[in-house]
């Protein structure tokens, strides 16, 4: 196999032309081309591609196409991002409130391997998680004011300003430790049965780091699936063997969730902002419809309704 080789900005070019990306302006491209990298930007080729013909573009596209799915895939990703950490945010004071209401505001109270289920199953995963959470309070506590200040005029940290600290990793890994009374009581604030909670807060997890590392978000798809719902009900999302097309591993499946977790007030303006993003995506598109781009995502075409659809119990089929 022979090794990659450095490619200056002009071969960088050359090889888009030879690929059949049309650059009128070759200073706008490199100028792109130095501040996103080669690499990154050519990741979003794919719906620009022949189909015949894989490594070739197809007739007419441009590198401002490519460039404009590159951009609409940073907002939708910022965009996602920022809701995800407002359901972060919900979930870490949402545990805090039922969980310290129940057993205490030390952490040897709150962190008692008592406290969690304990069957033989689940006793290693709850106390090595036990373990990652007081190691966040030696590591993190003296970088945050709110820990800090505790530590230093308490000596312990309360489990509501802990979670301060964790990521949303070990929330969500958290809330599969819990005792069953405990998640009910948790399940019943989202109105959503706790194992598909509990699948919920595994995927936002992972796409949270997608979001993160600046990973491509737009065609990004699980390994997890969503149980059947009533948005893809009443969206009529059609079926092939059984199984929904949409809305099961792929970006609309997130939308269905945040549908499900988010205010109805969070829904609206995500809704909007989201809008306004595929609208400008598609005023900037030539040689393929907005309509490519959303079969990509698993966008159903009526996927703004989804805002309007009263939130219901999603084990509701």
């Amino acid at each position: 196999m022979r090794d990659k080789q450095f490619k200056n900005l002009d071969e960088q070019i050359e090889i888009f032309r030879y690929k059949g990306l049309i650059i009128d302006n070759e200073e706008y491209a490199k100028n792109v081309l130095l501040r996103e990298n080669y690499f990154f930007l050519t990741g979003y080729r794919h719906l620009l591609m022949q189909k015949n013909n894989p490594k070739m573009y197809i007739k007419g596209a441009t590198f401002e196409e490519l460039y404009s799915i590159f951009l609409f895939d940073r907002q939708f990703r910022n965009l996602i991002f920022k809701n995800l950490l407002i359901v972060e945010n919900n979930a870490k004071s949402i545990f805090s409130y039922q969980l310290s209401k129940k057993y205490g505001y030390k952490e040897n109270d709150y962190l008692k391997p008592a406290n969690f289920d304990m069957s033989p199953e689940k006793s290693r995963q709850v106390n090595d998680l036990i373990r990652k959470m007081k190691r966040q309070v030696r590591v993190n506590g003296y970088q945050h004011s709110a820990t800090m200040h505790y530590l230093n005029n308490y000596g312990y940290i309360p489990l509501w300003v802990l979670v301060k600290v964790l990521s949303f990793g070990i929330i969500s890994e958290f809330f599969t430790i819990l005792k069953h009374e405990d998640k009910i009581a948790i399940s019943r604030v989202y109105n959503i049965d706790t194992d598909e909670l509990s699948n919920y807060f595994s995927i936002l997890a992972n796409y949270r780091n997608v979001c993160a590392h600046e990973d491509i978000l737009y065609e990004n798809k699980t390994q997890r699936t969503i149980n059947n719902t009533v948005y893809h009900i009443l969206l009529g999302i059609p079926k092939e063997d059984g199984e929904y097309t949409k809305g099961k591993n792929d970006l609309f499946a997130l939308l269905i969730i945040l549908r499900q977790i988010l205010s109805n007030d969070d829904v609206k303006n995500f809704i909007l902002e989201l809008d306004k993003i595929i609208d400008n995506l598609s005023i900037n598109l030539h040689t393929i419809s907005i309509d490519s781009v959303l079969e990509r995502m698993g966008f159903p075409s009526n996927w703004k309704e989804i805002a309007n659809i009263e939130k219901r119990p999603v084990n509701e089929e």
